[in-house]
């Protein structure tokens, strides 16, 4: 008889917190009791826009670039990103005492590419649509000896973004339901497995926006699914198919992806200012909008939420968020 060992486990998760504590913060829970009254359950906000660089993608990102050698370090890093996990790995890289370059759409948001910058990383860009940003990543990386750190297909990457989860978990107890964006799927992936591995009834349920469904595509067909890359305001999920490993450990662990329109991601944005008073960027939105929609269906008594990030200028959030028409 053969078994498979799956590419990240709770222990895998554990060993990333020990590795994080004191490097990455511990974000807050909150609560909202208008939020609660409006959806039916007791919702707890695990607020990730609190992160270093604001987003969860500095707990990946640190966890994978600490397990290089010194030799690695010191050749540099290379990355692949739309915002959050290019300003991550520069972060990281810095706190190591290392270099690194990122492939970024030429789209990016320019408050993202400004921070990437601002933490001393070199940029390279390309056109998402036209474009192989992993080809040319690891182009750069063969040229000049430079070690790939993906976003999300990597087992450290998604060991490192369960650790939000788990923090979760180990603050407020057993939940019914846990929610996250879906993207290239590591934070759902590392999320499914600390809180199926803690507790194995609690359903997991990913938010993609409607335009970039290829998660929810994916699972129905099990199997991966390749869509056109989505025009959405939800940068962060602009993806036209789920990573490799991420996705062998979803089809597994995720019960349920829920789906989100624009409008709907700017009205959970909207509700997240005036009534949480935090800043929520559009991909982090997507599961409080779920939410607030019903998306969801029917909710435990108990639901956490991973808000995973909050990087959005202020100029691009008013233009979001201002009263439409």
């Amino acid at each position: 008889m053969t078994t498979t060992t799956p590419p990240v486990t709770l222990d895998d998760v554990r060993d990333a917190a020990a590795r994080l504590k004191g490097v990455a913060h511990r974000t807050p829970v909150l609560r909202s009791r208008t939020l609660d009254e409006l959806v039916g359950a007791e919702v707890l906000l695990k607020c990730e826009n609190f992160q270093r660089v604001g987003a969860f993608k500095f707990r990946g990102a640190y966890n994978a670039a600490s397990r290089l050698t010194p030799e690695q370090l010191e050749r540099g890093i290379a990355a692949y990103s739309s915002g959050n996990h290019a300003q991550a790995v520069a972060l990281a890289a810095r706190e190591l005492g290392t270099t690194a370059v990122i492939v970024m759409p030429e789209d990016a948001p320019p408050s993202k590419r400004a921070a990437t910058v601002g933490y001393g990383a070199e940029i390279v860009t390309y056109d998402r649509y036209t474009g192989d940003r992993v080809a040319i990543a690891e182009t750069l990386a063969a040229e000049r000896g430079l070690t790939v750190i993906p976003p999300y297909e990597h087992s450290h990457i998604m060991a490192g973004q369960g650790t939000a989860a788990l923090e979760l978990l180990e603050e407020v107890g057993e939940l019914g339901a846990l929610l996250t964006p879906v993207g290239g799927g590591g934070l759902i992936a590392g999320s499914s497995t600390a809180a199926k591995g803690l507790y194995p009834d609690i359903r997991m349920i990913g938010v993609e926006p409607e335009a970039g469904d290829d998660t929810k595509r994916s699972l129905e067909a099990g199997r991966r699914i390749s869509i056109p890359v989505p025009h959405t305001i939800a940068d962060g999920q602009a993806l036209h198919t789920p990573g490799e490993l991420t996705f062998s450990v979803n089809r597994r662990l995720v019960d349920a992806i829920a789906l989100v329109s624009d409008d709907e991601i700017r009205d959970a944005m909207r509700f997240a200012f005036e009534r949480l008073k935090i800043v929520v960027e559009p991909s982090g939105a997507t599961p409080l909008a779920a939410l607030l929609t019903g998306r969801a269906g029917t909710l435990p008594r108990r639901v956490g939420v991973i808000i995973s990030g909050g990087n959005v200028d202020a100029e691009r959030f008013a233009e979001l968020c201002g009263t439409r028409s």
